[in-house]
């Protein structure tokens, strides 16, 4: 074991931007706005808030105390609270799973921060000025055709990652927060100001939070259900090792609870962005990702001003990969700065190194290796898959029962500041709801 200090978050402002700034990620620029259209809007955005109440913040605010309560990396910070409170060392597969989580996933997002540089360089350019939507998806076929342009895009965005993870946690971490969740704020902002310029902001509003209850099925249920756990970065040791750098001063559910609503008003935010464009310009709304490489560039190219709103919207994309991307990286640096006699920036090139390398092997799946690997998949699908499907559920709903029925009840209550009723509540949700339902996600996605 190290006996190197342990860094921590330099106030609870700072602790709340970098966590927010993990849950902020591609998919919430994306996949939640879509999702929302889809699954009857306002409806589904009140399901979904139900379930990170029940689901989303309880493992949350787990993770964080076991995190703090260990001091130390996902997986020792298992080991000696699990030690502590007289049950098995073994808890600790928990946190090292979360950690090889973090790792592989690390590995293919990284390939996509590397497409969002590329965009926003295209947008400087102005490649999309004038093309129809065959010339668009050329532009995107022949970037995923190209293994030196996407090697190039993985390597500079995983660059970035190390080089900020590197400086530690209130240099490296806080100082990229700090700048980057205001200007992702900023620039979310001026889109959605541009967006009530479109004529038709009042279509994006009444599509997003207008209920239309006969679009909610069980699938969309389940949909809001899986979003809701995997929005807030859990099961992947982040929120674990981002609570080891927390003081015991730090009110932990009244930090979760502002964490979640920063998260779904950005994802709210993005929706308010982004279809008001697609409805002033007659695009498909039925894109899925496709909707951010494809269907909207169409947009920026044949709109008014559009090279300095594609270049906006791209660099608000890439932010919120690089938050996400850094909160990645940082349980795995941990694990090997404290397993190993290296130092903080040695553990990160080693970390970065590593994710990296796996990185050309997804990237390499879109062109010269497009052959299945495994159960009919190439390698990137493959690691989205085993991540999403498997090892994030899992570790989630371990680190909810090990908080739930291992720990000593009162300490939790204590820690956590409960009234009694709150306690009741607390104990209810963390041992029964909580675990239901990710066993549910979890069954209903295999």
């Amino acid at each position: 074991m190290s006996s190197k200090q342990h860094a921590h978050w330099s106030s609870r402002l700072a602790f709340i931007l970098a966590a927010t700034g993990s849950a902020v990620g591609l998919g919430n620029i994306w996949k939640f706005p879509y999702m929302v259209g889809e699954s009857g809007g306002a409806a589904f955005v009140l399901v979904y808030l139900l379930c990170i109440a029940l689901i989303g913040l309880p493992i949350l605010v787990s993770e964080w105390l076991i995190g703090r309560r260990g001091q130390s990396n996902p997986a020792n910070a298992m080991a000696s609270v699990a030690e502590k409170a007289g049950r098995s060392r073994n808890w600790m597969i928990v946190g090292i799973s979360g950690i090889l989580g973090a790792f592989l996933i690390l590995s293919f997002y990284s390939v996509i921060g590397g497409w969002s540089l590329y965009y926003t360089l295209n947008s400087v350019t102005g490649a999309f000025s004038g093309q129809d939507a065959d010339g668009i998806g050329a532009l995107f076929n022949g970037m995923l055709g190209n293994p030196g342009l996407l090697l190039l895009g993985h390597s500079v965005f995983m660059l970035l990652v190390i080089g900020i993870v590197a400086r530690g946690v209130t240099k490296g971490l806080e100082g990229a927060v700090r700048t980057l969740m205001p200007a992702l704020g900023v620039l979310l902002a001026v889109l959605v100001g541009y967006g009530v310029t479109t004529g038709h902001f009042g279509e994006a509003v009444s599509y997003l939070f207008n209920p239309d209850w006969s679009a909610l099925s069980g699938e969309t249920v389940l949909a809001a259900l899986g979003h809701a756990f995997f929005t807030l970065s859990l099961g992947m040791g982040i929120m674990m090792a981002y609570g080891s750098y927390l003081g015991e001063e730090v009110n932990l559910l009244k930090t979760a609870r502002t964490v979640v609503i920063m998260d779904t008003v950005i994802a709210l935010g993005a929706g308010l962005a982004i279809f008001p464009i697609v409805f002033a310009n007659d695009l498909d709304l039925n894109s899925g990702p496709g909707l951010i490489f494809v269907t909207l560039p169409l947009a920026f190219g044949n709109m008014g001003g559009g090279m300095i709103l594609g270049l906006l919207f791209f660099l608000l994309l890439t932010f919120a990969a690089l938050t996400s991307a850094i909160s990645l990286l940082e349980p795995v640096v941990e694990f090997v700065e404290e397993r190993t006699p290296l130092s903080r920036a040695m553990s990160t090139l080693v970390a970065g190194i590593g994710a990296w390398a796996l990185g050309i092997a997804a990237l390499l799946s879109f062109n010269v290796w497009s052959d299945p690997v495994l159960f009919g998949l190439g390698v990137f699908d493959l690691l989205d898959k085993l991540t999403s499907k498997f090892m994030l559920p899992l570790t989630g709903l371990g680190a909810i029962l090990f908080a739930a029925w291992r720990l000593d009840r009162q300490s939790v209550v204590d820690e956590l500041g409960l009234s009694a009723g709150g306690a009741s509540i607390w104990h209810l949700v963390t041992r029964y709801v909580a675990p239901i339902g990710v066993i549910v996600v979890f069954v209903s996605s295999l």
